[in-house]
């Protein structure tokens, strides 16, 4: 999914750019908030959220420990939903 300009465009005149802009749900506070609203939408088997989570794994983001197999696993489960 992504958002186009027009749309980002129009989040940042309405003053709603601190939301989802598909759910409109707050975004996190910090690196754990972050890692569980990803974490939540894996459990769903959202591909681009299994694919983001591969990526924190690959370089160490959101407080986790860099770990290249666990990563290269996620984009693998990714590809194939």
């Amino acid at each position: 999914k992504m958002v186009c300009n027009g749309c980002v465009l129009a989040g940042v005149k309405l003053g709603i750019m601190n939301t989802c802009p598909f759910c409109r749900t707050p975004t996190h506070k910090d690196e754990a908030e972050a890692l569980a609203m990803v974490q939540t939408r894996v459990k769903k088997k959202d591909p681009e959220a299994i694919r983001y989570l591969g990526y924190q794994y690959m370089e160490g983001g959101l407080g986790l420990e860099k770990d290249s197999t666990r990563a290269i696993e996620l984009w693998t489960e990714a590809a194939e939903l």
